[in-house]
């Protein structure tokens, strides 16, 4: 499956869309690591713990994705993008969606 963040794909011609395709995860924070990300705001640093997180997020709403676009019979994605928003205090989702396609070679 190929996935892109641009409207076209160098070398291939979009022959068929099937339209809006999305994947999403919501996650929770863990107070383990919110103990451990108070502890890097007082010495600063990357907050591992957390970036871990939104990587898995970023990962598991992308497969999604795909998997909705494979369903259609879609073999791209074209202008996949990714948005985020908070569900509750503590809780956020990760959204990635674009416009699944049929490509040939041109």
């Amino acid at each position: 499956m190929i996935v892109v963040t641009s409207d076209s794909i160098p070398g291939k011609k979009i022959v068929r869309t099937f339209g809006l395709v999305r994947g999403n995860t919501v996650r929770a924070r863990h107070v383990g690591h919110d103990i451990m990300a108070g502890l890097k705001n007082i010495v600063g640093g990357e907050i591992g713990e957390y970036a871990k997180l939104v990587a898995e997020s970023r990962e598991q709403s992308l497969d999604r994705m795909k998997e909705h676009a494979q369903e259609m019979g879609a073999n791209a994605v074209i202008s996949a993008r990714f948005s985020t928003s908070v569900m509750q205090a503590g809780a956020a989702e990760l959204l990635a969606y674009g416009t699944a396609v049929e490509v040939e070679d041109d």
